[in-house]
């Protein structure tokens, strides 16, 4: 069995090696190296190697196909970027202020096609409910950004909506990888569920984490600008939550800042003013308290596997999905 460390080092090489950046015209690849080149916890792939040696298998199994999801992660990252406008990611100009963004949007295209080709290289027993699962996960985030994209406008936006949105959008992507994981180990259909369910719950708490991080992280150890959901007018956890606990007088108030451009005049204040009626409404509190209750429920979906998958793997996926979002199990 290997650990985080390593099955990481397996996935870095691999991505390395890919001799799909090689083509020509350079110009096409060169931001895909670079944006992949940036690192990271790589957790879908990690995620998807984790699943299959539940299973008794070896990482090899399911390594293309979880490469695979990393690119097609990496890819959904430069079309996001360019859609809300975003400078930085992990520290670094984002592709199309690098580049540009036709550069960026073409790049993301050909990513897409390169993360379809990886995934389709999976076991040949396996191969076509992975593909089934890839291209359902792949649906959703789109769904899931149309939602996010359609928040911007909408005047309102109830918690069971929001929630929904952050499941297309983020969850998906993390059930998935667990998903195909184990279909490419062999695993049986409510194991698969299982491991589904799991992600479910933790890519959840993962984006609530994600919201209260981009208010209150440190900004170096974060890799971009603090407040940028308060700048661009999202609708997070933090949002919602507030709106449903404030007063009329003050409900009003955070609404005017969402309904006000954000502009260098008044980045500093806005964003001031907003976290303090986020404070007032104990949004950032409750926020953390969902967190805790997703995670608890995500370990109780998968107490039913622990009697019959490889107890050390199973003990390596807890304690990454744990770490992730400063948790202990």
């Amino acid at each position: 069995m290997k650990d985080y460390a390593q099955i990481r080092q397996e996935v870095e090489k691999t991505l390395q090696e890919l001799s799909l950046w090689k083509g020509e015209p350079q110009a096409l690849y060169l931001p895909a190296v670079y944006a992949l080149g940036q690192g990271g916890k790589r957790i879908r792939p990690v995620l998807a190697l984790m699943a299959c040696q539940l299973f008794g298998k070896e990482c090899s199994q399911a390594l293309m196909p979880a490469v695979g999801l990393e690119v097609f992660h990496n890819f959904t990252l430069l079309h996001d970027d360019v859609m809300d406008k975003a400078a930085v990611r992990h520290g670094l100009p984002t592709v199309h202020v690098k580049w540009n963004a036709n550069t960026a949007i073409l790049s993301g295209d050909a990513m897409f096609a390169a993360a379809s080709s990886l995934v389709a290289k999976a076991p040949q027993e396996c191969l076509s409910a992975v593909l089934d699962a890839f291209h359902r996960l792949a649906l959703g985030v789109c769904e899931g950004q149309q939602y996010d994209m359609n928040f911007e406008t909408q005047t309102t936006v109830s918690m069971a909506e929001y929630m929904e949105m952050i499941r297309l959008k983020t969850a998906v992507l993390i059930a998935g990888s667990l998903e195909i994981g184990a279909l490419c180990a062999g695993a049986s259909a409510s194991d698969v569920k299982c491991l589904y369910n799991y992600g479910n719950q933790i890519g959840l708490a993962f984006q609530l984490q994600d919201d209260w991080l981009d208010l209150y992280a440190d900004e170096a150890k974060f890799g971009k600008r603090i407040g940028g959901d308060i700048r661009e007018n999202k609708k997070t956890y933090l949002y919602i939550r507030a709106i449903e606990n404030l007063d009329a007088e003050d409900r009003r108030k955070l609404e005017q800042w969402f309904s006000t451009a954000t502009t260098k005049e008044n980045e500093t204040e806005k964003i001031a003013a907003v976290k303090a009626l986020f404070e007032k409404a104990n949004a950032h509190n409750a926020c953390q308290e969902a967190v805790n209750q997703l995670f608890a429920q995500a370990e109780t979906d998968l107490k039913s596997l622990a009697s019959h998958v490889d107890a050390p793997a199973l003990q390596e996926l807890q304690s990454f999905t744990a770490n992730l979002l400063g948790r202990e199990f």
